[in-house]
């Protein structure tokens, strides 16, 4: 078999049937699977169809996290390839084909990750990126990537420099859509764990190319993001949580070591800032919120 999908269901039973039926409908070619891993605390969202002989259903999976779910899924697959998909995608008449075919031609290639689009057919930024250096991290939260897009040095966090018409080498992909080879996935051991949501993405890439795999940008692939229908990108405080240890996480996992104290200290400041200030923010929009429908 070519390639398992796997899908994370999460109380998004519409979104993940919506899904579910655009790999269905859009794959021709290559041979398929796809494995839903049902961790939903809500019994009414627990997911229900559609009824296909190539779709398996995992239900009562514990909810610790994007990353588990995903490894139970890989340990489930049958394919030679993983495709990790968010529940609120939908993939484009033959995208899943021409991705598989494209790593089956290049074995250099560790993760493969599909040009994304939003639903108004802008480019969704996050699925080609650059790692978060604290100088990337530094231009992008300064506004320079969007000055200077066409400069490597200024467009790094997220690779506005690269062409998204053209196939290109990037330092990550997006988590929404990602082709990974099965035999590197276990090369490499898999999603991270720590990282409950957001950022394991980015660690896996990461892993990855520590091995001396490439990670691809496939412009020759497309789905489309519903982002934010899926609940996970609403600012409750659980999510700027996650959202926030995952950027701590991720510097202290890979770059702690690579810089002095001073610059680690204006990291930790920054994340902690930040964090400080999105709680804040939030807590703002629901006072006018609720004052709006006082």
């Amino acid at each position: 078999m070519d390639v398992s999908v796997i899908i994370i269901n999460h109380n998004t039973k519409d979104l993940t049937a919506q899904t579910v039926e655009s790999v269905l409908a859009a794959t021709h070619r290559a041979s398929f699977e796809v494995l839903v891993m049902d961790n939903s605390s809500n019994e009414a969202q627990r997911y229900l169809g559609p009824k296909d002989e190539r779709v398996r259903v995992f239900s009562g999976v514990e909810n610790r996290g994007f990353g588990h779910a995903c490894n139970l899924g890989a340990k489930e697959a049958r394919g030679d390839f993983l495709l990790f998909l968010n529940s609120d995608t939908i993939v484009h008449d033959g995208a899943i084909d021409a991705g598989a075919a494209y790593l089956k031609g290049d074995p250099s290639i560790g993760v493969l990750g599909l040009r994304t689009v939003l639903p108004d057919g802008t480019l969704d930024s996050g699925c080609k990126r650059g790692f978060p250096t604290p100088s990337a991290a530094l231009y992008y939260f300064m506004g320079m990537d969007k000055k200077h897009p066409e400069n490597p040095k200024y467009g790094a966090y997220h690779q506005t420099f690269i062409d998204p018409e053209k196939n290109s080498d990037v330092d990550a992909v997006s988590g929404a859509c990602m082709l990974v080879p099965k035999a590197v996935y276990e090369q490499v051991g898999g999603f991270d764990e720590d990282f409950f949501m957001y950022g394991e993405d980015l660690d896996l890439c990461y892993r990855i190319k520590e091995k001396g795999y490439r990670v691809v940008y496939f412009a020759d692939g497309t789905i489309t993001h519903l982002k934010g229908q899926s609940g996970l990108h609403q600012k409750s405080k659980s999510i700027i949580y996650h959202f926030h240890h995952a950027m701590l996480l991720f510097y202290q996992k890979h770059y702690r070591t690579q810089y002095n104290p001073f610059v680690t200290g204006l990291v930790y400041t920054g994340i902690y800032t930040k964090y400080g200030l999105t709680l804040l923010k939030g807590k703002m929009s629901r006072g006018k919120g609720g004052a709006a429908g006082a």
